[in-house]
């Protein structure tokens, strides 16, 4: 289902993506991937023997991280042959209109500190679209989720389902925002637009990692944005985000989760934002 803030490609018209009954179907095998994914990850947390290595480009990775994609990606192979798999841990595997993306531990760097806001991130991309998302933060004992058409969710400690809606607040004067990260909005030459525009709210915050954008789509903070991310660490927000009534791009505007930095907002704040950052 497309509409004014949920924008479809031109990649992919209606007719292409998924309907209702299909999409729950996945739901369902995304919250069972999240379920294996929290006990391994919860376990994990906090252990004594973590294994902590480090990836070519400088990041951390956990043996958290690993076993938690190799079971998604296990859970994927068996229930969904037909359909691509790409994690952050260890590529992609597969060609095919549909494609799951997974980032096993989104927030490694709080995970292997013992900060509790991490998360497994799990989303379906139908010919570019993501339709589905799912992230589920044990530590935190939250679980959002969202299917395109069939709204935005979150689960706190177990408990009933409660449908998320993004702010009201139409005026940048009176909105909250997270920057996630100033190091990264500096090497991205975008420190001093990030300061004129933190002039002009009313609260600053860098909550971080995914955290930011669930805040965005709950209605706490009206706008979040960072740069240098992978497509692993956003395709889950997206369909989270817009289902509660908001918008996603990249810093520079462009839709989805494709182009290497995020902007999310209530929707009623989103060109306001752009135009702030780009005067």
């Amino acid at each position: 289902m497309s509409s004014a803030s949920d924008p479809t490609p031109a990649s992919a018209s209606a007719s292409t993506l998924p309907a209702g009954d299909e999409l729950a179907t996945d739901l369902a095998l995304a919250l069972r991937l999240a379920d294996a994914a929290d006990a391994i990850s919860s376990e994990r947390f906090g252990a004594q023997d973590l294994r902590i290595d480090t990836k070519p480009d400088r990041t951390p990775v956990t043996d958290a991280d690993q076993a938690v994609e190799r079971a998604i990606r296990s859970g994927v192979e068996a229930e969904r042959p037909d359909d691509a798999f790409l994690g952050e841990e260890y590529g992609t595997v597969g060609e095919a209109s549909r494609q799951w993306i997974v980032d096993p531990i989104d927030g490694t760097a709080n995970f292997l500190r013992g900060a509790p806001v991490w998360a497994t991130l799990i989303a379906l991309v139908v010919d570019g679209v993501p339709v589905l998302g799912v992230v589920s933060s044990p530590a935190l004992g939250k679980r959002w989720w969202a299917t395109r058409g069939g709204g935005a969710w979150i689960s706190e400690r177990g408990g009933e389902p409660r449908r998320l809606a993004v702010s009201s607040v139409g005026a940048l004067e009176d909105a909250s925002i997270s920057y996630n990260s100033m190091q990264q909005w500096d090497q991205a030459g975008m420190l001093e637009p990030l300061v004129a525009l933190s002039r002009r709210v009313w609260r600053t915050r860098a909550y971080g990692d995914m955290w930011s954008y669930m805040l965005v789509a709950e209605g706490v903070l009206d706008v979040a944005g960072e740069f240098d991310l992978q497509v692993y660490d956003m395709a889950a927000l997206v369909p989270i985000v817009e289902e509660a009534g908001g918008r996603f791009t990249s810093v520079a505007g462009e839709d989805g989760p494709w182009h290497g930095s995020a902007l999310a907002t209530n929707g009623l704040l989103h060109d306001a934002t752009l135009a702030a950052l780009h005067s």
